[in-house]
């Protein structure tokens, strides 16, 4: 695998006319998280999934072999690669300035829009490498194409020179990256050498035919400083690596991987292993072009539904009637799997890429696994026997839970005792069902009238209610909001939570979009955390996202979240005749039925945000709620003193 074996790949074809330029540079550094979601270490972390995402292309695409990524003692890092390099030559749209220059300082810039520079790419709205420029306080390339060394150098998307011909190169090819973060947006923050070997790892099984050399100079005590990661197994090595200890329910994950040119004539692949266990709680990781996708997507959607329908094949096969009643929750109970795609343009849903919406996906992924999965489990009759038999003992449970619940939830509004205040839905199981806790009665009446009555109650709460962190159980017990709450989710405080006794399928927290609000909202998102953490774990809990101003022209309506986007249609009007009318809501009160229903309630038209818990690094949202939500003042004001820079606006 050495260099020598890669140059059959014609350089020519990547000049600088691949690089396209769709607009140009916007203030990023105003608003980072338009761009990397936010200035927290999540988003620091994103910065260099960004940069290592442009060498996993190039392996990809077959032009590179070895990525080095290294942490310096100064908190940069550099990722080096031996691909292609960038272009350095003049690029045609803008004659003074190289395509290198173009790339790393406009936005939009790059070879992923079209095919002709990248079959598949993780990067595609080539705002990476210019969004870490921008955010960077200092940004070093150095490219080596055909046996020249060059290098520019940037400060926070700045040039601090033109293109520097270093000289001759033998025996280099390549990309080199090395960025610092800027402390002016990150502040304190600094890259943990944790969380990047474990990043740097997993896009080593993503694909079998790169090699990755990692190396810290920072010592935290447990992350090795020097490692090399190449799995010719792929996924299948990673999932054996992941269960390790853990028994399962088949010798072997049932691991497969099918191009899709050969079967739909298409570029692009799918890989995949599952197994399933009864020694911890299921998960599935995903990924496309070697990206993480968090929250799914229409990958995993194929992929379960090749799963799904194979078992109940099966089980009709083996004479299982019971096989009929099993459900992709049941199939997700204890299954333990990871899936990797490789597609052409893919489609995201926010600019993060964390959840995947290409429609195509989910036909070719359920296409390929289920023709493999049945095989399987024709080739593997005690593996699929024993996956048989605990599918569909979870599917018994979960009946029996749901009739339970069915009969639980006819008497639960008698046991509750809460006129006037607990408005209920009229299903008696919870799948489907959801409770809106709001704000005083003013927005309770806009909601009873906005609500359908069939799947969703509501919860008015008067004021705010307790600080629950650091509070005695005494104070607890005898909090009345605190205690209407738990009475009408039906069920008990701390370690006396049981998740099965939920009469609800969506927690919904609907406040106003004020300071106010803000507050009411954290203080509930702090009581589920320390008295009802299962409840988020599980992805029950959601906040609403009410819009800010109704904009009319004529006959048209729409809603807008902030300020930014009010401003963006009144530039540009909304279609319709005449001036355009602005309508501000302070409060949930104010609004009609109608509109709350549009907005905020209608699952159709809605937006809701999942509140979850980074599965890396739980412990880090504990050590933030309890610097923010508990006793100590002087935690809260060091934080606050720390991340006031990046407040750019209040509403108050």
């Amino acid at each position: 695998m050495a260099d020598d074996l890669l140059s059959a790949q014609p350089e020519s074809t990547y000049d600088a006319s691949s690089i396209e330029v769709l607009e140009g540079l916007e203030p990023v550094r105003k608003r980072p998280g338009m761009y990397i979601g936010g200035t927290d270490e999540r988003a620091l972390h994103h910065m260099v999934a960004e940069i290592l995402d442009n060498s996993m292309d190039e392996a990809v695409a077959g032009h590179a072999n070895r990525i080095e990524v290294e942490l310096l003692e100064d908190g940069s890092i550099t990722v080096r690669d031996n691909g292609r390099g960038i272009p350095v030559d003049p690029h045609p749209k803008f004659p003074g300035k190289s395509a290198l220059e173009v790339i790393l300082c406009t936005l939009h810039a790059g070879g992923k829009f079209s095919n002709k520079a990248y079959s598949t790419s993780g990067g595609l709205n080539g705002v990476g490498s210019s969004v870490v420029n921008a955010l960077s306080d200092l940004m070093i390339v150095q490219v080596a194409r055909n046996k020249e060394l060059f290098e520019q150098r940037f400060s926070r998307g700045v040039p601090q020179g033109p293109v520097a011909k270093l000289g001759p190169t033998q025996n280099r090819r390549g990309t080199t990256v090395t960025f610092h973060p800027d402390p002016e947006i990150f502040g304190s923050l600094r890259l943990k050498p944790a969380r990047l070997f474990k990043m740097v790892r997993s896009k080593a099984y993503l694909f079998s035919g790169v090699e990755i050399r990692w190396k810290s100079a920072i010592e935290d005590g447990e992350t090795p400083t020097e490692a090399t990661f190449h799995f010719p197994n792929g996924l299948a090595d990673f999932l054996n690596e992941t269960m390790t200890g853990a028994m399962t329910y088949a010798e072997r994950p049932f691991a497969g991987k099918v191009s899709f040119e050969e079967k739909f004539g298409v570029p692009g692949s799918v890989e995949w292993a599952i197994n399933w266990t009864p020694s911890r709680d299921g998960f599935i990781h995903s990924y496309t072009n070697t990206v993480p996708t968090p929250e799914g997507g229409t990958h995993e959607s194929g992929f379960w539904a090749a799963l799904l329908k194979g078992i109940k094949a099966y089980g009709e096969l083996v004479n299982n009637k019971k096989a009929a009643q099993i459900t992709r929750d049941d199939l997700t109970t204890g299954g333990c799997a990871l899936l990797s795609i490789f597609i052409r343009e893919p489609s995201f849903v926010g600019q993060t890429k964390d959840r995947l919406s290409t429609e195509e996906a989910a036909r070719w992924v359920e296409s390929s696994v289920r023709d493999h999965f049945d095989n399987w489990l024709a080739g593997d009759t005690k593996s699929a026997g024993a996956i048989l038999d605990f599918l569909v003992q979870r599917a018994e449970e979960r009946l029996r839970r749901r009739q339970e619940k069915e009969t639980q939830r006819k008497t639960a509004t008698k046991k509750l005792r809460l006129p006037g205040k607990l408005v209920d839905c009229s299903a008696t199981n919870r799948e489907g069902t959801e409770l809106f806790i709001v704000e005083g009665d003013s927005a309770g009446g806009s909601a009873k009238m906005a609500r359908d009555r069939q799947t969703q109650a509501l919860l008015p709460l008067r004021g705010k209610i307790l600080n629950v962190l650091g509070a005695a159980s005494s104070k607890l017990g005898q909090n009345q909001e605190i205690n209407d709450l738990a009475q009408a989710l039906g069920v008990g405080l701390g370690s006396r939570f049981n998740l099965e006794d939920l009469r609800y399928d969506k927690i919904i927290i609907m406040t106003d979009a004020d300071v106010d609000g803000a507050h009411i909202a954290s203080l509930l998102m702090t009581f589920f955390f320390t008295q009802m953490r299962p409840l988020i774990d599980k992805g029950h809990l959601y906040l609403a996202c009410p819009p800010l101003y109704r904009l009319t022209q004529g006959a048209r309506r729409i809603y807008v979240a902030d300020d930014a986007e009010k401003e963006k249609y009144l530039a540009k009007g909304l279609g319709g005749k005449g001036k355009i009318d602005v309508q501000r809501f302070k409060g949930l009160g104010e609004m009609d039925a109608k509109d709350l229903k549009d907005t905020t309630m209608n699952p159709a038209t809605r937006k809701l945000i999942r509140v979850t818990i980074d599965d890396e690094f739980p412990n880090e949202t504990g050590d933030l709620v309890e610097r923010l939500m508990g006793k100590k003042p002087e935690m809260r004001f060091q934080y606050i003193t720390e991340n006031a820079r990046f407040v750019e606006e209040l509403d108050v």
